[in-house]
């Protein structure tokens, strides 16, 4: 391994090693490693050749989590398993961007429910039509179980009262389940219906569209509150670096402040910001 010098705001750091093949390094030597270019990526200037280096290799020494991870999902999905890899590297690196070494815990047993959580996400949103609870998914499973037990002894369909005595349900829950169902296959928008006084018409006229930003409505209305509660200052930083989206180093140049600073004071209002939403759930 060659050495590189990393240098942020003028000031020399120690020096990161160059890793040639990072997607070969051994689990062992990639999780030392790992810690090290964590810690330098840190002390970085984001946008300068340094921290991409840092950043790309950690990424690909990391690279095995995502393997990993995709393999708990492999049984039946062998033509998908490119799309889950590389939705899983999506999630490896939201942990690379998001990992904190003051929390004291191994990089692997933070990426590693970011790699799945992705994957999860994926499947969620590519086999369901529509958006349904994950109760209300598994209750589907049980409920196509169910139906099938009873339509085999019964030799006919089974009533709602006769699902949900076998399920140990009440008849709402069973009905339920059998609505969410309905989430699970999706029909054309381009399809046509019949329609008493125009004739024939697009699903697609019938449909409103979907205003994701929505979701985000509750999100905002309960970060609100603490956000007004923040120090100018650091109301400021929030909306430079989430809102309209500027470097580290570009904040600092407007505070007078170094990028270490800068990471330093958004750490802290974050932690304080998530320790506040954490509290209201």
């Amino acid at each position: 391994m060659a050495l590189m010098n990393a240098t942020t705001d003028g000031t020399r750091t120690k020096e990161l090693p160059r890793v040639d093949e990072p997607s070969k390094v051994a689990a062992k030597d990639a999780r030392e490693l790992s810690r090290l270019f964590l810690d330098r990526l840190t002390a970085l200037e984001e946008g300068t050749p340094e921290y991409a280096y840092a950043r790309n290799t950690l990424i690909e020494m990391n690279m095995s989590l995502v393997r990993y991870a995709a393999g708990r999902f492999r049984a039946g999905r062998g033509d998908q398993m490119d799309d889950i890899v590389q939705v899983g590297m999506i999630g490896l690196i939201k942990a690379i961007d998001r990992f904190d070494l003051t929390r004291e815990v191994e990089f692997t047993s933070f990426a590693v429910p970011y790699i799945i959580g992705e994957i999860k996400r994926f499947f969620r949103d590519t086999t369901w039509a529509v958006h349904v609870p994950r109760r209300l998914q598994e209750a589907r499973v049980e409920l196509a179980k169910a139906t099938e037990e009873l339509r085999t002894r019964l030799d006919r369909a089974p009533t709602t009262a006769e699902l949900a005595k076998l399920m140990s349900l009440s008849e709402d829950e069973v009905r339920e389940a059998q609505l969410a169902s309905n989430g699970y296959n999706s029909h054309s928008l381009d399809a046509t219906l019949n329609t008493s006084h125009e004739g024939e018409a697009a699903l697609a006229a019938f449909i409103g569209v979907d205003d994701h930003n929505l979701e985000l409505v509750e999100d905002f209305h309960t970060l609100a509150p603490l956000l007004a509660q923040l120090d100018e200052r650091d109301r400021q930083i929030i909306q430079w670096r989430f809102a309209d989206e500027l470097t580290q180093a570009e904040i600092g140049q407007r505070l007078g402040v170094s990028q270490m600073q800068v990471s330093r004071l958004l750490t802290r209002t974050i932690k304080h910001l998530r320790r506040g939403l954490l509290a209201t759930d």
